[in-house]
């Protein structure tokens, strides 16, 4: 969202997170959990990458994006 031709026009915003229902349905089912538990995970899953955290070269990182997934998933179910 910062690059391009309007990247200039709003600091503050990080981008978009994209959720495909369908997708989040098969992935759902395949892991045996609910399609809302899934859309849930994967939004939060989205924004930390908008956030900086990363998963896939360093297993350092995996750990403690994982570890972040389960402390926003936690606060979520308890409120």
């Amino acid at each position: 969202m910062r690059e391009g031709e309007f990247g200039y026009i709003n600091d503050d915003m990080l981008g978009d997170v994209v959720i495909s229902v369908e997708t989040a349905g098969r992935q759902a089912e395949e892991a045996g959990r609910e399609v809302w538990n899934e859309v849930r995970f994967l939004l939060i899953h989205g924004i930390l990458h908008l956030l900086g955290y990363d998963h896939v070269n360093d297993d350092v990182e995996r750990k403690r994006m994982e570890k972040k997934e389960q402390e926003i998933l936690k606060q979520l179910v308890a409120n």
